[in-house]
């Protein structure tokens, strides 16, 4: 390694300590203690403060681009869930069926299928009025009930396609989708028992954290007659059916498909979204109003979360366009280590860097494609597997889903590093095991 890249490396370890230093322990905005880590590292590399905060710019607003209005209308649809009364008709059908003990299973079911197409911050804000009421209602530990649906959609969006970076690693290292989705749910399972139900056990005796309150409710809405199970279910499925009807198309129509056209539209999540909060008002009854009420206060609650997700995204832009990434890359290109665990070595390393799945999930597929790919002796399936599970390793503060899970679950900092945090590292090492338990196997 060349004594810039060995630079960009203590630099990069430097910007992370400094992020942890302002928000844990001097309490700063998270925001700014972003900016400012951005501006260190920017400083530190050579790049000149006018071009680091031109980057840091850039990576907020690109990050924005492609999440404000996802998580800003999923936390609609959540308000109109709650308000409605359907994630209380929902919740008491769940405990019916899967009786108290055992919601949190129930949880993870649904987390799986919400997963399987949407992104993490969409199924979370989708879930999190549903999480809520069942813990009320069966009185279990909050962390409970969330962490093992927090790891189930976190697996989901950093290793089953059609997300953007399990499919950016299909492309890369030249795997058959079909195959990839076998090992993919056949990895999940242990992935998720360990790092969902077993460490949650754990953690609900070392971390206690209170159920949130459900948004306030008119008491005109509260005494209004609640939607069906039918109804309610089908405003659930209706973004995962619009998002799947892309993928659906891509299988078996030609690109130049009038489908595919149509697809392409409504299968964009901020669409899929905005016709989603449509149908609910319309099926929920709401007048346009009420509608029009609660969801601009439920958009409130999400003004702060935003700006420090953008944060996140410009922080994350400027350790990009330093040069982090790729002396990471050439860091763990220097170890000789088999394919899968350099690829899952990789991807690991540039996530806790730049704390981004898809940025560490691409970088690494383009350092280890040269092996996998006309390698006999590599199975492309399972690299792709453990370079998902290595993107997800040890989200911490620069992460945008870390404030993301932070600000929707009403945690601390210190209750979201020893909880999220820890459930992802555990995402992480195990898929890492997982995976190449199988390579080895098959």
């Amino acid at each position: 390694m060349t004594p810039e890249s060995i630079h960009l490396l203590y630099l990069s370890a430097g910007a992370v300590a400094v992020l942890i230093v302002l928000i844990a322990w001097l309490r700063m905005n998270a925001f700014l203690a972003l900016l400012m880590a951005g501006l260190v590292i920017g400083l530190g590399s050579g790049m000149g403060p006018a071009k680091a905060m031109a980057s840091f710019q850039d990576g907020m607003g690109a990050t924005l681009g492609g999440i404000a209005g996802v998580l800003g209308l999923g936390t609609i649809l959540g308000g109109l869930l709650a308000a409605s009364g359907g994630a209380e008709v929902l919740a008491k059908e769940l405990i019916r069926l899967f009786g108290p003990k055992r919601v949190h299973w129930c949880l993870m079911v649904l987390a799986l299928c919400i997963g399987l197409t949407t992104w993490f911050a969409v199924g979370l804000v989708m879930l999190v009025p549903i999480l809520v009421t069942l813990a009320r209602e069966t009185k279990e530990p909050f962390l409970k009930l969330a962490i093992p649906m927090l790891a189930v959609l976190s697996i989901m969006h950093g290793v089953m396609p059609p997300h953007p970076g399990p499919v950016v690693a299909l492309d890369a290292l030249g795997a058959d989708l079909g195959k990839v989705l076998l090992w993919v749910l056949l990895a999940a399972v242990p992935v998720a028992a360990i790092s969902g139900p077993i460490f949650a056990r754990w953690a609900v005796k070392h971390v206690h954290v209170e159920t949130p309150e459900p948004p306030p409710v008119n008491p005109i809405l509260a005494a209004r007659e609640k939607p069906s199970l039918f109804i309610t279910s089908a405003v659930l499925a209706l973004p995962i059916l619009l998002l799947l009807s892309q993928t659906i198309a891509e299988l078996f129509f030609a690109k130049d498909h009038p489908v595919r056209g149509v697809t392409t539209v409504i299968g964009n999540p901020t669409l899929a979204l905005g016709i989603s909060v449509i149908f609910a008002g319309i099926v929920f009854r709401f007048s346009k109003t009420e509608a029009l009420k609660i969801g601009e206060k439920a958009i409130a609650a999400v003004g702060m979360t935003l700006l420090v997700v953008g944060g996140g995204g410009g922080f994350n832009r400027v350790l990009r366009d330093c040069g982090a990434a790729d002396a990471i890359g050439q860091m763990a290109s220097a170890a000789h280590l088999p394919p899968l665990v350099f690829g899952w070595v990789c991807a690991a390393l540039v996530r806790v860097a730049t704390g981004s799945a898809t940025v560490a999930i691409t970088a690494a597929s383009g350092l280890v494609a040269p092996l996998v790919i006309g390698n006999p002796n590599v199975n492309p399936e399972l690299v792709v597997v453990g370079i998902g599970c290595g993107s997800l390793f040890l989200s911490h503060l620069n992460d945008a889903g870390f404030w993301i899970v932070k600000e929707t679950l009403g945690m601390t900092v210190g209750q979201t590093l020893r909880t999220w945090t820890v459930t992802e590292t555990l995402v992480g090492i195990t898929g890492l095991f997982v995976a190449w338990g199988l390579d080895m196997v098959f």
